[in-house]
């Protein structure tokens, strides 16, 4: 396989990769995550998927770029990281005791060719007010969309989940590696 770079410095997303037993490098572009006016969540993903792999390709032209983007979507409303804690206790105020939807777009791109899909995961939370101190204290729902980590403290006010667990984490690696074959077979 070409040299493969993968668009994130998400640590979640580098064991994940690791995962599927791939020799990879990690570079993580700068990229305005901006929602667009009128933009529905699975084209948001994708969109930034697909500018962090352009952002990587214009910096190592030669080599397959994994990048990904993973958000979640309540009430019709895209829910991102949260920007501090009062914007957590809000977003776990309004999902707890519901289900709601995470969102991964992937991309995979090299110099003449780029693959995407969009995957979704129903995930259920059940985070008490009372608890909502102690899980912030934590540190571990800082820089993550919709302030929790299913793969960490979080998985005890997780119930349920509907699809891909490792979309959730971060990135849907059956569909990572079906694009990545994707991707070969054009070579």
């Amino acid at each position: 396989m070409a040299h493969l770079i993968l668009a994130s410095s998400s640590p979640r997303r580098r064991e994940l990769l690791q995962q599927l037993g791939l020799t990879f490098e990690v570079y993580s572009p700068d990229v305005d995550e901006s929602v667009l006016d009128g933009e529905h969540i699975e084209d948001y993903v994708v969109r930034l998927a697909r500018t962090k792999a352009q952002a990587v390709l214009a910096h190592s032209p030669n080599a397959i770029v994994i990048a990904a983007d993973t958000s979640l979507a309540f009430a019709g409303k895209i829910l991102g990281k949260a920007e501090s804690k009062q914007h957590a206790f809000t977003m776990w105020s309004e999902l707890s005791g519901h289900w709601h939807d995470v969102f991964t777009g992937v991309c995979v791109s090299n110099a003449t060719h780029t693959l995407s899909t969009v995957v979704q995961t129903q995930v259920q939370l059940l985070l008490p007010a009372a608890e909502m101190e102690h899980y912030w204290a934590t540190a571990e729902p800082i820089g993550k969309a919709g302030a929790y980590a299913i793969q960490g403290i979080a998985a005890q006010y997780i119930p349920q989940i509907r699809g891909s667990y490792s979309n959730v984490v971060g990135l849907p690696l059956y569909e990572t590696a079906q694009l990545l074959q994707q991707l070969q077979a054009t070579q």
